[in-house]
């Protein structure tokens, strides 16, 4: 089948995320041919280049979301100003866009949880907590801007004109705005529409024609499945190919789109009505994104309470792990040497959500319990620019963890003094600091095999990567109740609260002076491992995902041959018979297709008994649900 992959800031740039499961999933399902989307974030990123591609990639089509206004170059944008009709149909559908997004959410579960709003006590308003009635007019409205940049070739600068700031205005002053909103003044509502025009810039992009469907060519519309790999921005191309074509979605987060923007929002330190807004808005574009997708894969439970919190339908929900290259790791895992037994190894990004000042503090009380304890930390040391190759990140970002780095080296100088063995010998701290790829931490898995426990210390946490990697080494590990991780760990190694550094010690210490616990914990976690997180399982469940998606959910157009031919025999005759077949089975024989009539559809006329019109009766060839002649 041909897929169309969506990526936002990741695969096929050689930096950020995603783009190493991406990477293997599109290598292992080589079956398939697969058409690359991809959203760019920096000029950085894009100057980095992509990575190697295999053959079987047919197509990579890119736009930028950090351009200051959308283009008419290569871009992949489109259009200029738009005509004094096309404005007026715009000034109604943006309109209708601003109060779904301003409207205050009614009374339930999502009010009051206070996400993004700062403070104001108001929640995001979507899924189960938002009324359905301004969901609907949310993808009203969207649809229609995405119908006008159709039609109009582009939404040209409309999104970001002045217009647009006084119909944000209107909303924000009307009857049942949000509280935090009606606060909101005009350098809000610049900031806020600044927010909008970049997350829905999508819509002008001319990805979704689908011409040459049989030729390989062509846009959304002649794929067979778009494959989002996150929400937000990038299943919004999703959204539209489905709308205008009838492609099914799936949809893959392994960190909660949402709950990133809410974490950004805050981090950008943004006004209290911005920050409300922006909650709202992508609130109702994931609620709108997860209502739409047939399918939706979070990568663990914290992600699945995530999207089930902000509307997503259970059915549709199935937990894939992300998948890990384990062959790297697989000689310290079989080998029988421990490592170190006094070495506490900590491997990661330095950040603040790292929480390294509690695992120094708690290091000070392991030294008090085993004075020949030590610690390495080792990670990707920040420079200042943030866009190392796993960071993403802005220059800020890159400064504020050279900053945090800083910190605690000099919090480790003050709990660590260099200690001597003797007069005559030269002190050495206990902690080191060394960064991955240094000839003392030349590669992941030697680190990993120097020590005998892996402390994770974070406070916030997605998928612990670094604690899959040290269960591919057959090491026991000690970590924070944060994210994924008890659902990654499964009872093979110790989990403490987070911000509790004497549970910390504590749980580092029994396991230093226990080298068969130790063993015993390492060995069961290589093996939880390698059944779970391995690349293998990954692509098998997504390759089974595809097939079940486009069985469920076929697209309907006209297939041609490389000529432009219409292809003979392209549908099976199956294709075309009515009714649900894969609906559960009512009772009796043929109970599956009973099953499908009670919404409607219409029995095959093969399958009545003589004189039933195929409305009303529970009969199959003289076959009857309550048993019979038939039975036999």
């Amino acid at each position: 089948m041909r897929i169309g992959l969506l990526t936002e800031g990741g695969y096929p740039y050689v930096s950020g995320e995603a783009r190493l499961w991406c990477d293997r999933l599109v290598r292992g399902l080589e079956q398939h041919e697969f058409d690359i989307y991809a959203l760019s974030r920096s000029q950085e990123q894009e100057d980095a280049g992509w990575l190697e591609l295999p053959p079987h990639v047919g197509l990579v089509r890119t736009a930028p979301l950090w351009t200051a206004r959308p283009g008419t170059s290569d871009d992949g944008a489109c259009g200029g100003a738009l005509g004094r009709r096309a404005r007026r149909r715009f000034a109604a559908l943006y309109a209708e866009l601003a109060e779904a997004v301003v409207c205050a959410p009614a009374d339930g579960p999502g009010t009051g949880n206070g996400l993004g709003s700062g403070g104001s006590g108001e929640g995001p308003g979507v899924g189960t907590g938002g009324a359905p009635g301004e969901a609907d007019r949310f993808a009203n409205a969207l649809y229609g801007l995405a119908e006008l940049a159709r039609d109009e070739g582009g939404l040209g600068t409309a999104l970001s004109s002045e217009a647009a700031v006084r119909i944000l205005e209107r909303a924000c002053r009307a009857p049942g705005a949000r509280r935090a909103a009606r606060g909101a003044r005009v350098p809000d509502l610049l900031a806020f529409a600044g927010e909008v025009e970049s997350a829905l810039r999508p819509l002008s992009l001319d990805w979704y024609d689908d011409a040459s469907a049989g030729s390989g060519g062509g846009g959304l519309g002649a794929v067979d499945l778009c494959h989002a790999t996150s929400g937000g921005a990038a299943a919004l191309p999703g959204l539209i190919a489905k709308r205008f074509h009838g492609v099914p979605l799936l949809v893959t987060e392994y960190g909660v789109q949402l709950r990133a923007r809410y974490i950004a929002a805050g981090d950008a330190e943004l006004s209290a009505p911005v920050r409300a807004l922006l909650a709202a808005f992508h609130g109702r574009l994931a609620a709108e994104v997860y209502r739409q997708a047939a399918v939706i894969t979070p990568g663990n439970a914290h992600a699945r309470r995530w999207q089930e919190r902000c509307g997503a339908d259970r059915a549709r929900l199935r937990t894939v792990h992300p998948g890990m290259e384990a062959s790297r790791f697989a000689e310290v895992g079989e080998r029988e040497e421990p490592g170190e037994p006094d070495t506490l190894v900590w491997v990661g990004r330095i950040d603040p959500s790292k929480d390294l000042i509690s695992l120094l503090h708690a290091f000070a009380e392991v030294r008090k319990e085993e004075p020949g304890a030590r610690l390495r930390i080792v990670g990707a040391m920040p420079t200042g620019s943030g866009s190392g190759p796993d960071s993403g990140s802005a220059s800020g970002e890159g400064r504020g963890a050279e900053a945090y780095l800083g910190h605690c080296k000099a919090l480790a100088a003050q709990l660590f003094p260099d200690e001597a063995t003797g007069p005559h010998a030269m002190g050495e701290n206990p902690v080191s600091f060394e960064e991955l790829g240094a000839p003392e931490a030349p590669g992941l898995a030697e680190v990993y095999g120097s020590g005998s426990v892996v402390v994770l210390s974070s406070v916030v946490e997605g998928f612990p990567i670094s604690l899959v990697e040290a269960m591919f080494c057959g090491r026991a590990t000690v970590s924070t109740d944060v994210g994924a991780v008890v659902e990654v760990i499964g009872g093979t190694g110790l989990v403490v609260p987070p911000r509790n550094p004497r549970a910390l010690a504590e749980a580092c210490v029994a396991l230093l002076r226990d080298s068969d616990r130790r063993e015993r914990l390492g060995a069961a976690a290589r093996a939880r491992a390698l059944e779970l997180f391995t690349v293998e399982q990954n692509v098998t469940a997504f390759r089974g995902i595809y097939l079940e998606i486009v069985s469920h959910c076929p697209v309907r157009r006209e297939a041609v041959d490389d000529a432009g031919e219409p292809r003979p025999f392209a549908h099976p005759p199956e294709a075309h018979v009515p009714g649900r077949w894969t609906a559960p089975a009512t009772g009796g024989i043929g109970g599956a297709w009973l099953a499908g009539r009670s919404s409607g559809s219409r029995a095959p006329s093969w399958a009545s008994a003589p004189g039933d019109s195929g409305g009303g009766r529970e009969e199959l060839a003289g076959v009857t649900r309550g048993g019979g002649e038939g039975d036999a």
